[in-house]
């Protein structure tokens, strides 16, 4: 124990030194996020401009949160090494064994081989994902934007004003988020269920003992999940053009005359979507379907038929119930996944149809597309964080409130 507590004063020396060595440099000016801003200076010389280097509020804000995080580590590791030292005392009084290091050690892969394997995935959740989201929260905080943009510009703390732009303004980024908003939880309610209810009938037609080839029909369905998303989308978006693939076979029939707005039309814009999304997401529900139904017990349908249950009897109180208590916690996780569904709507609209009373977004556009335009085409990052902090409270309280409250798990010793 002696050398541990040796352990957790180099540990507290290593974090002291990166503190007053580095740290504190960039922590000094965490309350204004730098003064100084980069300027160019006449070499008269030299007969050029030079640049003088000035501060950068994204290092100052990105150390000064490792500097904190650096602070709180050296805390921890000073309780601990308090209660050691007090654990050598008391033993020491009361005659007690001491632990060798090599004990503790040894220790570490017996009783407590917990904490060994935890360690490692601990550290990294905490350096790659706590870490980042903190990181994110504070820039919402910012005036971080395409004027802003360090180490030529400097940003700064503007408080609640972002939170308030979105949230409680009048402004068009209020019009534009609340109007993304509902179409994202439309979106998400038809894409989990139209894939869930058709995935189930699939999978229980194939399923039926009258159908033959099962094997081939189930491989005639999943082959658009061999083809990359990227592709197919990308195809069926150039199909959809006014001259498409699909405009021009209709036209050449006689069933239209002119182009259908496929993709410049709101209300069918957002039907291709939905059903784009079935095509890509019913095979995944019916091989995860056709899985259930194969594991449930033959004897309750045997019991049924032989108290007289018909077909449709059998499955509202056999085959449905079973399915929705073991796929429930994944149609959640399907759920916030469809919240947060990239590919399909930019790779097949880029959001469009776009309207002029959004602010860069267009009617297709979810919450995380149009984040990923705030950011990346307009360097809007303070607001786009501002989403993104939102989009995360809402689905990990949705997830987990929701989840809580599944057969699933408050039935879970029930499950045979």
């Amino acid at each position: 124990m002696i050398i541990l507590s040796f352990l957790y004063i180099l540990a507290e020396v290593l974090i002291a030194l990166f503190f007053f060595g580095f740290g504190l440099k960039y922590l000094s000016h965490f309350n204004t996020l730098g003064e100084n801003t980069q300027l160019k200076v006449w070499n008269e010389q030299l007969q050029i401009y030079e640049r003088k280097t000035g501060d950068n509020s994204m290092l100052i804000l990105l150390f000064g949160v490792l500097t904190i995080a650096a602070c709180i580590l050296f805390a921890i590791i000073l309780i601990l090494l308090i209660r050691n030292i007090k654990a050598i005392v008391f033993r020491s009084k009361n005659g007690e064994h001491i632990e060798t290091f090599k004990e503790v050690v040894k220790d570490l892969f017996d009783n407590k081989f917990h904490i060994t394997l935890l360690a490692a995935p601990i550290t990294t959740l905490i350096l790659f994902t706590v870490l980042p989201i903190v990181f994110m929260i504070l820039i919402a905080f910012t005036n971080f934007d395409s004027s802003h943009q360090p180490p030529g510009e400097l940003f700064t703390w503007t408080g609640l004003t972002n939170v308030t732009d979105v949230f409680l303004g009048n402004s068009t980024k209020t019009h534009t988020f609340f109007g993304i908003l509902g179409w994202t939880v439309v979106w998400a309610i038809l894409a989990t269920f139209t894939n869930y209810i058709l995935g189930m009938l699939l999978a229980i037609i194939i399923n039926h003992k009258l159908v033959k080839f099962k094997k081939m029909w189930r491989t005639l369905f999943i082959i658009s999940i061999a083809i990359p998303q990227f592709v197919s989308l990308l195809l069926i978006s150039r199909a959809l053009e006014p001259a498409g693939a699909i405009n021009v076979a209709l036209m050449k029939v006689g069933i239209i005359s002119s182009p259908l707005p496929f993709l410049t039309n709101t209300l069918l814009a957002r039907f291709c979507v939905v059903v784009i999304n079935m095509w890509i997401g019913i095979p995944y529900t019916m091989m995860t379907f056709s899985g259930v139904l194969m594991n449930i017990p033959a004897e309750l349908y045997e019991s049924a038929e032989i108290d007289g249950a018909g077909v449709l009897q059998s499955f509202v109180s056999i085959t449905l119930p079973y399915m929705i208590f073991v796929t429930a916690p994944a149609t959640i996780t399907t759920f916030v996944g469809n919240i947060n569904n990239f590919n399909v709507i930019y790779l097949l609209t880029g959001g469009g149809p776009f309207a002029l009373d959004y602010y860069q977004a267009g009617k297709t556009d979810l919450l995380v597309t149009w984040l990923y335009k705030l950011t990346v085409d307009q360097h809007d990052y303070a607001l786009a964080s501002t989403i993104g902090i939102f989009i995360f409270m809402i689905v990990s309280t949705f997830s987990l409130a929701v989840y809580n409250n599944t057969g699933s798990v408050k039935k879970e010793d029930m499950f045979q």
